[in-house]
């Protein structure tokens, strides 16, 4: 595979540092800009384009909440993986809602920022227990609901089924290998999905699966 071109937005240098060499550690990935702010990674992304963002929330000038909403206005395919020290389901919500394809805490090992990057870039999403908990917290406080479809939404068949094999974390190549498709025509499936239920992203697809019992 080509190696996963990433961004890192932060207005601290030496955190930027630290991300970079566990970065460099794995062979298919490559830190391609960084940035301080909002307006610098912006700026940075009109002449680098990136596939996966390492996204703060707290940064002087545009923060990281408008910076997600302005990025996925402008460079759709980019992938947000929010890094922050705030673990409040308030922001954990609000980023997912937003956009963001990923939540992860600044203590996050080298590791799982590794498996997130690669989740986002191959999936679309990655769901963490921290962000589990905090979406399950938001449909439970909503009160009881009787899993039903959106009454404008109707999917058929096919969709239905393409739906549930995204939620299983397939990849366009392995859901048209089990559906008898190529992945193009599963990349369209997929973004018909996205245009009639009016989401943003994969994970947008996977919310509204599990709050209408299809998971």
């Amino acid at each position: 595979m080509s190696k996963i071109k990433v961004a890192i937005a932060d207005d601290y240098a030496i955190f930027r540092d630290g991300l970079k060499v566990g970065l460099n550690l794995d062979e298919n990935m490559e830190v391609v800009a960084e940035a301080g702010n909002g307006d610098e990674l912006l700026e940075r992304l009109e002449k680098i384009p990136a596939d996966v963002i390492l996204m703060d929330l707290r940064m002087p000038g545009m923060d990281g909440m408008e910076a997600t909403r302005q990025i996925k206005k402008k460079f759709e395919q980019t992938k947000i993986i929010a890094v922050t020290l705030h673990d409040e389901d308030s922001f954990i919500v609000h980023l997912m809602e937003i956009g963001a394809n990923a939540y992860l805490l600044k203590d996050a090992n080298p590791l799982e920022i590794r498996e997130a990057i690669y989740a986002v870039h191959l999936h679309g999403y990655y769901f963490n227990d921290l962000v589990n908990k905090a979406l399950l917290k938001k449909l439970i406080t909503k009160g009881n609901f009787k899993p039903s479809f959106n009454q404008k939404v109707e999917l058929s068949e096919r969709e239905l089924e393409v739906l549930q094999l995204i939620c299983d974390e397939k990849t366009a190549t392995e859901i048209g290998t089990e559906i008898f498709l190529s992945p193009r025509s599963v990349e369209g499936i997929k973004q018909r999905l996205i245009d009639k239920i009016g989401v943003r992203n994969t994970a947008g697809l996977v919310l509204f699966a599990v709050k209408n019992g299809l998971i």
